[in-house]
């Protein structure tokens, strides 16, 4: 008896390049690219600017570049998926 390995297929969906609206340009790069990618940009960006509230790291505080994308002046990381969502278009 032989033991098969199984070959997980990766999901296409989230290997699909979306294109960033204008304002999310600004964080990302105008190129079409992954949501995994765009995530990953998004969060160095919000490390590389120290913008994780202190008190509460689930909550993102928006500065001048992540404001017209929010909306408001703070967002939890779980809304901000979907906030982000919003501004990502399919080709």
């Amino acid at each position: 008896m032989t033991t098969q390995k199984t070959v997980r297929k990766s999901n296409s969906a989230f290997m699909k390049a979306v294109t960033p609206s204008a304002e999310l340009a600004v964080i990302v790069g105008t190129e079409p690219l992954p949501r995994t990618e765009v995530t990953k940009k998004i969060w160095a960006y919000i490390k590389a600017n120290d913008l994780q509230d202190p008190i509460n790291r689930r909550n993102i505080n928006a500065d001048d570049k992540l404001r017209p994308i929010f909306a408001k002046d703070q967002v939890n990381m779980f809304e901000m998926t979907k906030i982000v969502s919003q501004h990502l278009t399919s080709k």
